[in-house]
């Protein structure tokens, strides 16, 4: 995809970041929200789906109970995200009645899209609100998520929502230009990225890994999201959100941000759900045949080919399959728990009966349950 095809574009995933919708930590910044409520109906008068992945429910929070540092602890986190997500959720409601267009919330943690049927749910869920006209503004969960079911970050959420919902942009805006060759924040010299395929190696390397005082992101979550976002063919621009009228100036083809174009084949729409899976169970370890065949053939993962096992998983979980040299090769859904896996590794399929006295299946991940990385 290239900038002047972006106008041709009908659904769009827009994540704003913390340090946006925030006053220097001192709650929600209701004109700069207006502001971009205004540019959201310019693209829907454009004949744009919106869906907005919105932060700020914690830092929202946070001014209301007079918090000064965002806390570590689990519990006042989730405090202040259910005291903020009221005000955020309130906020957009009140600027996009102003233009007679209504708001939907959605919450979600890590497990409504680890499963596949309220994966499906949710998926219907947003393309009916879409249907009516209604906006849907999704954030995390963080009343009641926990490290095992967290997604991490809202650059992370916005992708896999892109993905769920097969969107053909997604925008994530943020208090940076765009990507940079370097830390722009630390080398004045930094060169910002107009455009890039989001397979190129070094882009990694350019991102910054951290984030500032409230975010969780950083530059490299945003990389990292628009090669997940590219999983279903969809485009990725990071971009200012304080730069006047930025979506309405993307949208035309405008030469702001950093545009991330997806150049790999998208995955299926199984496979897609697959790859989402952020909370992996155990880790397989193959050996040069097995990866091999899994790049080459498309076909499934026998016991044969892996040379060990980690983790502590059950029949039907996610783990990853890595090379000798530890690198990601493939993921999938186990067909063995991890102590039957153990016993069966390195062995023929045909043998698997007389192991285990029973045989589920001759692979350990069978090729409808696996994706094999680019």
């Amino acid at each position: 995809m290239q900038r002047s095809q972006l106008k041709q574009t009908k659904r769009w995933v827009i994540k704003i970041g913390s340090a946006l919708l925030t006053d220097d930590g001192q709650g929600l910044n209701l004109n700069a929200m207006r502001r971009w409520v205004e540019q959201m109906v310019a693209l829907r008068d454009a004949g744009v789906e919106v869906v907005i992945v919105s932060s700020g429910s914690v830092a929202e929070g946070m001014q209301r109970l007079g918090w000064e540092s965002r806390p570590s602890a689990v519990h006042e986190l989730q405090a202040a995200a259910a005291v903020g997500q009221m005000g955020l959720v309130q906020a957009y409601e009140s600027a996009f009645s102003h233009y007679g267009i209504r708001t939907a919330q959605i919450l979600m943690t890590h497990d409504d899209l680890a499963s596949r049927k309220r994966y499906l749910n949710v998926r219907s869920t947003i393309q009916t609100l879409l249907d009516y006209g209604v906006i849907p503004v999704i954030n995390e969960n963080d009343t009641v998520v926990t490290d095992e079911i967290k997604f991490g970050d809202n650059d992370t959420l916005a992708a896999l929502t892109a993905n769920l919902i097969g969107a053909d942009v997604l925008v994530i805006l943020t208090d940076q230009q765009g990507l940079y060759d370097d830390n722009p924040r630390e080398n004045p010299n930094a060169k910002l990225i107009s455009e890039a395929q989001v397979s190129r190696k070094d882009i990694e390397a350019m991102a910054s890994p951290s984030g500032g005082a409230l975010g969780k992101g950083g530059m490299y979550t945003k990389v990292m999201a628009a090669k997940r976002a590219a999983r279903s063919g969809t485009a990725t621009l990071i971009a200012s959100g304080r730069q006047e009228s930025i979506l309405p100036k993307l949208f035309f083809g405008e030469q702001y941000g950093t545009l991330l174009i997806p150049d790999l084949e998208p995955l299926t729409a199984r496979q897609q759900w697959l790859a989402g899976h952020l909370q992996v169970k155990g880790r397989l370890v193959l050996d040069d045949g097995a990866v091999q065949v899994l790049k080459k053939s498309g076909k499934s993962l026998l016991p044969i080919g892996v040379k060990s096992v980690e983790g502590n998983f059950q029949r039907g979980e996610m783990v990853v399959c890595v090379d000798l040299q530890g690198q990601e090769v493939a993921r999938g859904l186990i067909n063995y728990p991890i102590n039957e896996a153990q016993k069966i590794l390195g062995k023929p399929s045909h043998q698997i009966e007389a192991i285990l006295g029973y045989v589920d299946d001759e692979s350990l991940i069978h090729r409808d349950n696996l994706v094999v990385n680019e």
